[in-house]
C-alpha cells in the first residue's frame, strides 16, 4: 500500500510551513520516514520479499541524503526534524 494523498498531505502540512510545498527538505525527509516505516513492518512479515528490502535500502540511502544536505545548510532545521520525527537515540 503507498501513501494516500489525504495521509501526504497531513505529512507535508506538519512538517512543511506551505502545505502545498511538498520540495522542502523536511517534508521530504518526512515522508521518507513514514514510507520507510511501512515497509519495514512489511518485511517483517515477509522476510523473503528482497525486492521490497531494495526499495528500503535506497529510500533509507535517500533519507540519509536528505539529512546530509540540511545539516550542511542549517543544523537548527536539521535538529529540529531529528527531533520531531525521533531518527536519533
Amino acid at each position: 500500500m503507498s501513501l494516500t494523498a489525504d495521509k501526504k498531505k497531513e505529512i507535508f502540512k506538519k512538517f512543511n510551513t506551505n502545505e502545498t510545498d511538498t520540495g522542502t527538505p523536511e517534508g521530504q525527509i518526512a515522508m521518507f520516514t513514514s514510507r520507510i516505516e511501512h515497509l519495514t513492518a512489511h518485511l517483517n512479515n515477509n522476510k523473503k520479499d528482497v525486492a521490497t528490502e531494495r526499495s528500503l535500502v535506497l529510500m533509507v540511502g535517500k533519507r540519509r541524503r536528505l539529512l546530509n544536505y540540511l545539516k550542511t545548510k542549517d543544523i537548527e532545521r536539521y535538529r529540529e526534524i531529528v527531533k520531531k520525527l525521533k531518527l536519533r537515540k
